[in-house]
């Protein structure tokens, strides 16, 4: 993982939108740090924010030249996100959050965000008052907020300053990246109680579940009712997008069943998510699978 933490501008980008890397970024503390990606938006900047998080594979476009797998998938590197991302929400700063390890150049963990095995499957846990995703999210963009120069952040400790009153967060995940919003949900009914928190999380208009999956034999959806209650009692908009890869894969049955449940116990809340089930008349593959990332 390089550790500059310098701001880099790539001239990539069409229509005189550069994309900036900012790496080593700090979290919750000087020791959990990640890289990412920024997109500004066109036009007169507003504080509206979108965060992504990646699946396996993919990593910035330099790194997946060199491996044998990652060239395959050179069309969904960090950078071709972002630039997608930015032409779906032209008006959001674009934030890409890259997996603080990347085990065997393939295997994206999130254990900055969530607990996880080097392979990336998680194990969640409820609210902590000085850790956990929120946590780490909340001062995340924070710090690279202030790097980048962008007007109107917040500081990165809850308990110094409230969040400002324009500022609204999107938050989507892919594939190995939902973990960290599935942590997010497992955090909510402690943040719930935690004031300065809780503007934070009230500051998150939308989540988005893009194709959920990791390694581990289960929880790849949060199925917990009291979880989904605070979900669905919450002003987030719920949109989920999934494909055959993932829920309709029979050697790996619980994603759907626990997919199904996600959606019909938030329904059973009064909660209204979109759900779409996107080529459902093509057979599973793992290209796209991908594809869900640009056509939801």
């Amino acid at each position: 993982m390089a550790s500059s933490p310098r701001l880099h501008a790539s001239s990539s980008c069409p229509a005189g939108r550069g994309i900036h890397k900012l790496l080593a970024v700090c979290g919750t503390t000087t020791h959990m740090k990640n890289d990412l990606l920024l997109l500004k938006p066109e036009g007169p900047q507003v504080n509206k924010h979108l965060v992504f998080f990646h699946g396996d594979i993919q990593n910035f476009q330099d790194e997946m030249v060199l491996q044998p797998e990652g060239v395959e998938w050179l069309s969904w590197s960090l950078e071709q996100v972002a630039m997608m991302l930015g032409a779906r929400f032209p008006q959001d700063h674009i934030w890409v959050v890259r997996a603080s390890r990347m085990y065997l150049h393939k295997f994206s963990s999130y254990h900055n965000f969530v607990e996880s095995n080097l392979f990336g499957a998680p194990q969640h846990a409820p609210y902590s008052h000085n850790a956990g995703a929120l946590h780490h999210l909340r001062a995340l963009l924070s710090h690279a907020m202030a790097r980048a120069g962008l007007p109107n952040g917040f500081h990165p400790q809850k308990d110094t300053a409230s969040i400002p009153a324009r500022f609204s967060l999107t938050v989507v995940g892919f594939s190995k990246g939902c973990v960290v919003l599935n942590q997010m949900l497992c955090e909510l009914g402690g943040a719930r109680a935690d004031r300065q928190m809780w503007d934070f999380v009230q500051s998150i208009s939308d989540m988005f579940w893009l194709d959920g999956g990791h390694p581990g034999g289960s929880e790849t959806w949060v199925t917990d009712k009291q979880v989904l209650r605070q979900l669905a009692n919450s002003r987030i908009g719920i949109h989920v997008h999934v494909t055959p890869y993932e829920v309709r894969d029979p050697m790996r049955a619980w994603v759907g069943r626990e997919h199904r449940s996600f959606i019909e116990t938030l329904e059973e809340f009064g909660a209204s998510p979109f759900h779409k089930i996107h080529f459902e008349d093509e057979p599973p593959s793992l290209e796209n699978h991908f594809r869900v990332i640009q056509d939801f």
